[in-house]
């Protein structure tokens, strides 16, 4: 039989593997995020002025459209690895 010791070891792993994994989607989706948002729409509009997309230019269609459509995806994105990140980790609501 296992120590209650051994057992809280181990939970306490688990809770760190957990968090760990879950600040590094956190941190990827918001590196995504900030790239279109800030870098797509503003660093970069003028080397993607001369992309023709629906009427208007690349960099334009970020900054008024794209970083916004792409917020919509993360957050559906980010919904979708949490929830097989709680059945990885046990955590599930389910």
């Amino acid at each position: 039989m296992a120590s209650p010791q051994t057992g809280a070891g181990s939970e306490d792993l688990s809770a760190h593997a957990y968090w760990k994994a879950n600040i590094r989607l956190v941190t990827g989706c918001l590196i995504v995020w900030a790239f279109v948002s800030f870098g797509c729409a503003i660093l970069f509009r003028p080397l993607l002025s001369g992309i023709p997309v629906g009427g208007t230019d690349l960099g334009f269609w970020f900054a008024q459209q794209g970083s916004i459509l792409v917020f919509i995806v993360l957050i559906f994105f980010y919904a979708w690895r949490m929830t097989k990140l709680d059945k990885k980790y046990n955590v599930s609501e389910d």
